[in-house]
């Protein structure tokens, strides 16, 4: 058997595996992939890339990378999502995905929309278009010395603004955050090495003020790899 078949057999057989158990959707479902994608957008894209929920992560593997060669060896879907599913339930150990992110049919679902996304191309259609896909994002302008620059509530790596603009002098900055994903907001620039406000999830706000002069600052996020993902912008003063 080739090095493909033996794996196609065995992704099989731990999905078969899987759907016994309870709380799992019946073998033969598609899942529900409009539940499984706010899911995936919520829980997991902070830390995967997946290009048809446009998320950027970098701390875990590219979900795309993961499945090309599986797709191009013809492994079924259903396969891909037992293996998902597995690995939803029972991460490795060692790794930074938490055990049981999300469970029962919800994590059904997620290894449903991964299986019928990963490494394909072109875009989402229909009611899924709708959800994740790249943030929208506007200009802020500084208003009674404060301006806010809220991360983005489904919980992909950015901020709903991509620039900003203030008066030199005291500036507050808000960063509310309704996501469960982590974020902060920080800032350099002329005169200021860093500032930083605190980690904030579920509801809370990072805050920063400072007293700016003239000049382009970058503000970001501190937590590892959000940078990196997309969470920077400029702040201009003038």
């Amino acid at each position: 058997m080739t090095r493909s078949t033996l794996r196609a057999a065995a992704l099989t057989g731990a999905a078969g595996l899987l759907l016994t158990l309870p709380g799992c959707r019946l073998k033969d479902s598609p899942g529900d992939l409009a539940n499984g994608k706010q899911l995936f957008v919520q829980k997991c894209g902070s830390c995967h890339i997946l290009a048809r929920a446009g998320s950027k992560g970098i701390q875990g593997p590219s979900l795309d990378a993961a499945f090309r060669q599986d797709r191009a060896d013809g492994i079924p879907s259903d396969s891909i999502r037992g293996l998902v599913k597995a690995q939803i339930i029972h991460p490795q150990r060692g790794g930074v995905m938490p055990a049981k992110l999300v469970t029962g049919s919800d994590a059904y679902d997620v290894a449903s929309y991964v299986a019928a996304a990963a490494a394909k191309p072109g875009k989402d259609a229909g009611a899924l278009a709708s959800i994740g896909g790249a943030v929208k994002k506007t200009v802020a302008k500084a208003s009674g010395g404060k301006v806010s620059i809220p991360a983005d509530p489904n919980g992909q790596l950015a901020y709903t603004v991509s620039s900003a603009t203030a008066s030199p002098g005291g500036l507050t900055i808000n960063t509310p955050n309704k996501s469960s994903t982590p974020h902060d907001i920080a800032l350099t620039g002329p005169g200021i090495s860093q500032a930083k406000g605190k980690i904030v999830s579920g509801g809370g706000t990072s805050t920063i003020s400072v007293d700016l002069k003239a000049g382009t600052y970058t503000f970001f996020c501190t937590v590892p790899g959000h940078r990196a993902a997309g969470m920077v912008g400029k702040l201009v003063v003038k």
